[in-house]
């Protein structure tokens, strides 16, 4: 996929720079064990990272493309919305981790 086309077609936006587009996988509330214990979102837990599917990337992105997970933090984020839908915008510095079919498995994944 070009730098242009996105998982949801039809968004009126073209990213600048080393921007990255996501939108947050699940919702950020009430989430479950594995073991199926329900964890109210009020819950103080330590920092938590947060999974998310890039939908657009900008020219000078070089280790994501659309359709890639990654791992970032949510608290360090600026929300947008686009036609009527929320989705976070990053810098790719700002990513942690991608996890993709496409990242070999004896490279780390990580972009530093």
């Amino acid at each position: 996929m070009s730098n242009d086309e996105n998982l949801d077609s039809g968004l009126p936006i073209r990213l600048l720079h080393d921007r990255v587009l996501v939108r947050m996988e699940g919702s950020e509330g009430e989430r479950r064990s594995t073991a199926g214990i329900v964890i109210p979102a009020t819950a103080a837990v330590g920092k938590r990272l947060a999974w998310a599917a890039a939908v657009a990337v900008g020219p000078n992105v070089r280790s994501i493309v659309s359709g890639d997970r990654v791992l970032f933090d949510p608290d360090d984020r600026s929300e947008v919305e686009l036609h009527g839908r929320g989705y976070v915008l990053l810098r790719e510095r700002d990513v942690h981790a991608v996890a993709a079919e496409r990242v070999e498995p004896d490279s780390t994944g990580l972009y530093l």
